[in-house]
């Protein structure tokens, strides 16, 4: 008969409240975040990574929650959609997609607000992507550069003329205050 892995402590920074859980090695941060601290606006959608809709952010850096273990994140700083903004008190990102007609279904909105919001942070460090053409500079903020920091997140509802809208509505915004 196999052995079954004794719970382990961990401590999770999650929307800025620290969470002690017992967990099982092998729970994802996803299903962390879902069953044992019922924060069910990250979902879970492939269970592969491949399609983005359990973005969060670890530390700044958005991942997908999926392909992570819950245990390997003792002491970060995790932000989910909740973290971010709240129905009486949207984030502008979430404001943007609502205004942009950004989602229909909505199932895979949550990742995709995580993901804008993160891109317009890469952004602002001056992160290439793969279709940078200047590796050392700042990348033009385009429909092609979006594009491709976005293409880890799909909706099957193909919205994605809104929520490219909607990003590059917050990233005018955001420019033009910094102006």
């Amino acid at each position: 008969m196999a052995e079954r892995n004794p719970p382990q402590s961990v401590t999770l920074n999650v929307n800025g409240t620290s969470e002690t859980l017992e967990v099982d090695t092998r729970v994802t941060l996803l299903d962390a975040l879902r069953d044992h601290l019922n924060l069910t606006g990250t979902k879970k959608g492939c269970d592969h990574g491949q399609c983005g809709a359990c973005t969060v952010m670890v530390n700044g850096r958005r991942i997908n929650s999926c392909l992570t273990l819950a245990v390997m994140h003792e002491g970060d700083e995790i932000t989910t959609i909740e973290g971010i903004g709240t129905p009486e008190a949207p984030s502008d990102m979430q404001r943007a997609f609502v205004t942009c007609d950004g989602f229909q279904c909505g199932y895979c909105t949550p990742g995709q607000v995580m993901s804008g919001t993160a891109v317009l942070e890469e952004f602002r460090q001056g992160w290439p992507s793969h279709v940078s053409k200047d590796l050392t500079g700042n990348a033009d903020f385009n429909d092609e550069e979006l594009a491709e920091r976005m293409s880890g997140n799909l909706c099957r509802c193909s919205a994605y003329p809104g929520i490219r809208q909607a990003i590059t509505s917050v990233a005018t915004k955001t420019k033009e205050a910094a102006e």
